[in-house]
Parts: C-alpha cells; sequence; structure tokens
C-alpha cells in the first residue's frame, strides 16, 4: 500500500519507520537516508514543510525605504519581497502570469515591476496595472492576473513569508524561544546585507542538523578556537514539536566568549544579556528555514534554502549590538572573529559535503545518539510530525493572497 500524497511513490511502511526517529534520546536513531537523497522525498517534502510552514527570507532592514524589493527562491519558487509606497512588506511571486517570464531580479529601488518579455507592469502589492494589446482578449480579468501574493510576518527583525494563506501565525509558536533570546533585541541588532549565497552540495537537513550539534564541538574543532565551548557542557530546553522553533545551549568556560584568537568577546557585548546568556552560547531555530548562532558580542544568521534533495543555497548574515559598526576599529575587531569563526566553518563544510556522500551509500546507517545530539532529536521530532501530517492530511494547495484591484486603474 502506497501513500496517496506522494503520487504513490513512496510506501507507507517508509513512513512508518520513521517514528524510530522520534523518539527519546536514549531509543531513538537518525532519519532514513532516503530522507537526505531521494528526489521523490524532495518533492514529498516540498509539499509537507515549504509549502505549509513559515520560511525566513531576510531582514526588514534590507528594504527600508518605500519602493526597496529584493529578490529570492524557495525550493525553486521565485520570490520578490517589497516595501510599498505606503511602508507595508509584501511577498509575491516573480513570475509573470502571461507567460511566466520573471518580473524582477536582484534588488534595488523601483516604482513596480515590468515584465521585460510583453511589458506587463505591476505595482509594489503585485497587482496588474497594464497588460499591453490585451483589450480584444475575451474575458480578461485583470485582478485575476495580479502576482500571488503570500502571507508575511516579522519576528525579531526577520520578515517571514508563507505561502499558505490560511497558516496560523508564526509568534505564538515562538514564545518560547522569544523569550529566552529576548536580551540580544534582534528587531534593534544592525549587521550587512549579506553577499551572495554560498552553494553547498548537501542537503539542508545535514547543514541544519551540523549548526545544532554540540557532539562534534570538542572533536572537530578540538583546540585553541573552540575549546572554551566544551561538547560536555550542551544543554537542550525541552520544546513542543507543534511550536515553530526550539533551542540548544552550550555552556562555555568563561563569561563572554567569543570565536576569536583571545576567546573573549572584542566587539560590544549585547547590552540586554543576562548574566546567564553571557556564559554560553545559545542556538536558536526556527526550521526549515532560519538558524542562528549567538555570542555574547556577534550573531550569525544561516537562512537555509533548498534547491534540490542535495543542494542548497544560504544566505549568512551578521548582526551586532547598536553602534557597534560605528566604532571606527569595527571592521579590525570583526575580522578577528571572522578569522577564527572561517577556520571552523570550513572543517564543518568539509564534513558536510563527506556525510552527504556517505549518505547515498549502500551503507549507510541508522544510527544511534549521544546525549550530547538532543537538538537531533528535538529536529527529528519537529519533522517527523509535520510528514506524517502531510501524509495523513493529503496534499497541501496554498492558497495566494489575493490583491484587491484599485478603482480607476485601466487596462494597457
Amino acid at each position: 500500500m502506497t501513500s496517496a500524497t506522494n503520487g504513490g511513490r513512496m510506501p507507507n511502511s517508509f513512513f512508518d519507520s520513521l517514528a524510530a526517529s522520534a523518539q527519546e534520546i536514549d531509543t531513538a536513531c537518525t532519519l532514513p537516508p532516503e530522507c537526505y537523497t531521494g528526489a521523490d522525498f524532495y518533492e514529498f517534502e516540498k509539499d509537507a514543510l515549504y509549502m505549509r510552514e513559515w520560511l525566513c527570507v531576510g531582514r526588514e532592514s534590507f528594504i527600508p525605504n518605500p519602493g526597496d524589493f529584493f529578490t529570492t527562491s524557495m525550493v525553486g519558487e521565485p520570490v520578490i519581497v517589497s516595501r510599498t509606497q505606503a511602508g507595508e512588506i509584501a511577498a509575491m511571486s516573480a513570475v509573470c502570469q502571461h507567460r511566466a517570464m520573471l518580473v524582477a531580479e536582484g534588488s534595488g529601488n523601483a516604482r513596480g515591476f515590468l515584465c521585460p518579455y510583453h511589458h506587463w507592469s505591476y505595482a509594489l502589492d503585485g497587482r496588474l496595472v497594464a497588460a499591453p494589446a490585451m483589450s480584444k482578449t475575451c474575458n480578461f480579468d485583470k485582478a485575476a492576473n495580479s502576482l500571488p501574493r503570500f502571507k508575511v510576518e516579522l519576528w525579531l527583525g526577520f520578515i517571514f513569508i508563507n505561502f499558505d494563506q490560511n497558516a496560523a501565525p508564526l509568534a505564538p509558536r515562538l514564545a518560547d524561544v522569544e523569550k529566552a533570546i529576548a536580551g540580544y533585541d534582534l528587531a534593534n541588532a544592525e549587521g550587512p546585507r549579506p553577499g551572495p549565497a554560498d552553494v553547498h552540495p548537501w542537503n539542508w537537513k545535514v547543514m541544519f542538523e551540523n549548526n545544532n550539534d554540540g557532539y562534534h564541538a570538542s572533536r572537530l574543532h578540538a583546540g585553541p578556537l573552540h575549546d572554551f565551548v566544551p561538547s560536555g557542557k550542551a544543554e537542550f530546553p525541552e520544546s513542543d514539536p507543534a511550536d515553530a522553533g526550539f533551542l540548544r545551549y552550550n555552556g562555555t568556560l568563561h563569561k563572554d566568549a567569543s570565536f576569536n584568537a583571545t576567546q573573549r568577546a572584542v566587539l560590544p557585548v549585547f547590552p540586554g544579556l543576562s548574566e546567564e546568556a553571557r556564559n554560553r552560547f545559545t542556538f536558536a531555530n526556527v526550521p526549515p528555514s532560519l538558524s542562528l548562532v549567538m555570542t555574547s558580542d556577534m550573531v550569525i544568521y544561516l537562512i537555509l534554502r533548498p534547491n534540490g534533495p542535495e543542494s542548497l543555497e544560504m544566505d549568512t548574515g551578521l548582526l551586532f549590538a547598536p553602534g557597534a559598526m560605528a566604532d571606527p576599529t569595527f571592521e579590525h575587531k570583526l575580522d578577528m572573529n571572522m578569522r577564527a569563526t572561517s577556520h571552523i566553518i570550513a572543517q564543518d563544510f568539509h564534513v558536510d559535503e563527506l556525510v552527504q556522500v556517505g549518505l547515498r551509500s549502500r551503507f549507510a546507517p541508522r544510527g544511534r545518539y549521544s546525549w550530547q545530539e538532543g537538538a537531533q532529536v528535538q529536529f527529528n521530532k519537529w519533522l517527523v510530525k509535520r510528514y506524517l501530517e502531510a501524509r495523513d492530511g493529503g496534499s497541501a494547495t496554498p492558497a495566494p493572497l489575493p490583491v484587491e484591484p484599485k478603482v480607476g486603474v485601466l487596462a494597457g
């Protein structure tokens, strides 16, 4: 018997086997390798997660002024995020509703979006404003040909979108995470816009798991750039799989530790941090798209954007305490952090790539977990809940937000 929700390509026995990965840490095992390599599973996952969950696409600071916009993509869906003339943030498909040409690329400031192919023009909120030479087309409805719009929610300065207009709000399901990281005041943190996305040849979950794996820290990263964050001081606050995120803590050997050769914060410490927060690193996660690495003086955020079963694009950004970037020595101090961080990241990326190779093997296991991998089981529970809901509940068909036509706008 096969599951109707994935076109009959995956047996129900596969989904039944997922329960073994969503148990408690002392009995759980890893997800089946197919979850990281299979093309059929990736197509199922797009429906099970990406068409239903809130997805981080950037920071509100990317588009501070009316007319500002940027483009991105999620699981192959081209997206425009803009600030309208009224100051609202809108998100919509970048696909022209005439012949599927993309109506925008990159980022910038614009009065609207003009399809370069046939010059259909769209307002900053996605409304179709003009469509040349369509007056003889029977029953042509401009409002029905606007760019499909998506739900938008801001959380601590991050912009999230949802392809499903019926999705429940995000913030209430992140209350515990938000409380835990309140001292960072991320809504007012500042940082440069990330550069071009990195492209990596591994499944997005390999990346997400690596970023939350306390077990490898004292092994893979052994040495003076990481030994002050020992694996033995890992903590995993309880989380509900129904929530939108979860946390991991890792205690440090001294206060205000940071990734540089001095092992201590060289940039201004976030002023709202408690003593407890200043004696640990905090990892906050909003799967499937956002992962935060938080030290006393710097936050690294990763926006994961899969583009295939074994590849992803990733936007990597930095956030600092307000005013930190005004220091004339800021770039030099940041360079200290980034030199150390780059060594650690290189080790992680090498492992991620080889893990993906191993997952393709017929000998790839469903391995057992150490207690220092508690975040992996939290992640598994979050995933399996949604996989089974999608399997049992049928295919999600997101309904884009309607775009109401403005009175007095005529077709071209």
